[in-house]
């Protein structure tokens, strides 16, 4: 792909920048760049903000209210909200659940539910993993019965990121036994507020909670929320998953963080503690780099294939492995960096209102915690061992 940039290209970049000066909500910026975690609020106000500005549906179609815009205006987008550290935006609506609607729900379902995920007005959350189903996903158990104009639901998921937050849910459920896993799963659209819903935290090992189990107990759900056919969940769940996948890679996200890590090096480095000059730790930079960009370079060809109307074929499995072990790649070399000033670890310092001060340089402070979060990269949104088993089938036809 040719990365010299038009004259209109030019300017969208410019159009960009000016936005996040002007449009980047202020409140949300400082906690950004103080390193407090966001509350739901913060997330929505931003994700808002790009709606208004008629940004939010990156890779919507056009004709559901999205942008429209060619890959290389992705490619800007994404750096440029990467360089100023602005906030990721939540997936689960916006490029989960979204692509699945508009594409194989009915004219009752788009109407209903899209215009309140680009506005953000609904947030979402995922119920694919169970405790016994996770990389084996197609062994899910949680039951969906049929029972005139509802199924009734039975069953748990786990894993399901921000799930206390959430106003709805998007579920795998078996609504048949045939035999073979693969088979009998429909895909089922749940409101979170339905009785015999409840949510049970599970904190992670930085100290947080991000993820949750949802226990469904006889929750009666409108036939009318199934989307597609019954038992054709497994197939809109793989067109979900390309996409979730592709989002994972985060290849803007990790060029910033390498862009900061070897500014750390460069102001840390003295003639006592001379990181620039140990070999093996640079070879480990460079090797990021190098790995950063030919990353890169295959995301530009998977959005040129989205702006043509496709999904996201095998190359979303490759963007998976690649991008998660690079991104613990670079976590695990800042908190080199860190030494030992990455140590203390206290998780009060990141929520707001906090008065302290961070234990060492605030960039080390938050290695400890980015490092144990992200060793979960490489599972979630199918193991990377997964990804390598899909490829040789696809790609290889082994």
């Amino acid at each position: 792909m040719d990365l010299n940039f038009s004259a209109e290209e030019l300017a969208f970049r410019e159009e960009v920048r000016e936005f996040l000066r002007t449009g980047y909500p202020q409140s949300v910026k400082e906690k950004q760049d103080k390193g407090t975690y966001l509350s739901k609020e913060d997330h929505v106000l931003w994700q808002k903000a790009l709606h208004e500005k008629g940004w939010a549906g990156i890779n919507w179609p056009v004709e559901y209210g999205g942008t429209g815009w060619s890959a290389a205006q992705k490619y800007i987008f994404a750096n440029e909200v990467a360089s100023c550290n602005a906030p990721r935006l939540i997936p689960f609506g916006l490029s989960m659940v979204a692509p699945v609607i508009y594409t194989y729900g009915n004219e009752e379902q788009k109407q209903r539910f899209l215009p309140d995920i680009l506005a953000s007005n609904v947030w979402w959350c995922q119920g694919y993993s169970e405790p016994n189903s996770g990389s084996d996903l197609a062994s899910l158990k949680t039951k969906a019965v049929r029972d005139g104009d509802e199924y009734v639901v039975n069953g748990t998921k786990t894993w399901t990121t921000l799930g206390q937050h959430a106003d709805w849910i998007f579920c795998l459920v078996r609504t048949e036994d045939t035999g073979i896993k693969q088979e009998g799963i429909s895909f089922l659209l749940i409101d979170m507020k339905t009785p015999g819903i409840s949510v049970t935290p599970i904190i992670t090992i930085d100290g947080i909670r991000e993820v949750n189990e949802v226990h469904f107990d006889n929750v009666r759900v409108p036939a009318n929320n199934l989307i597609g056919e019954e038992g054709k969940g497994w197939t809109y769940a793989k067109v979900l998953l390309t996409h979730e996948r592709t989002g994972i890679a985060r290849v803007a996200e990790s060029k910033g963080k390498l862009a900061s890590l070897k500014k750390r090096i460069d102001s840390l480095s003295s003639e006592a503690f001379d990181l620039r000059g140990n070999a093996v730790f640079m070879s480990r930079v460079a090797e990021a780099e190098v790995e950063l960009k030919a990353l890169e370079f295959t995301e530009l060809r998977v959005l040129s294939s989205v702006a043509t109307g496709k999904a996201p074929g095998s190359e979303s499995s490759i963007l998976k492995i690649k991008g998660t072990e690079i991104m613990q790649l670079l976590d695990e070399l800042l908190l080199e960096v860190a030494g030992v000033q990455g140590l203390p670890f206290l998780p009060e310092q990141y929520q707001e209102g906090f008065a302290g001060e961070p234990e060492g340089p605030f960039f080390a402070a938050k290695a400890a915690p980015a490092y144990y979060n992200n060793r979960k990269l490489s599972i979630y949104g199918g193991t990377n061992e997964i990804q390598k088993n899909i490829i040789a089938k696809q790609v290889l036809g082994l």
